[in-house]
């Protein structure tokens, strides 16, 4: 399954899951917390120069800015299969 880090910027996507990394992964339900749910639409705004790490993200009308490390636990759908 691709994660959001595969995503190109300004193509959109759906978030399919949040994968936690354990049982107990406080990242993982931190990022449900702020709305990356199933069924949720996102978009990568910007990516860092060089490192690409972090990237901007937006879920509605908020923004985040997410380590490479928390944006892998985001697994996402495009639609017609364009990354």
């Amino acid at each position: 399954m691709v994660t959001l880090t595969d995503l190109s910027p300004f193509t959109p996507a759906i978030v399919e899951r949040i994968e936690p990394r354990s049982d107990n992964d406080p990242i993982a339900r931190r990022l449900v917390e702020l709305g990356f749910v199933p069924g949720e639409a996102i978009h990568v705004i910007a990516v860092a120069p060089i490192s690409n790490d972090p990237i901007v993200t937006r879920i509605g009308s908020a923004r985040f800015a997410l380590r490479l490390d928390e944006a892998r636990r985001i697994k996402i759908r495009t639609e017609g299969g364009h990354l």
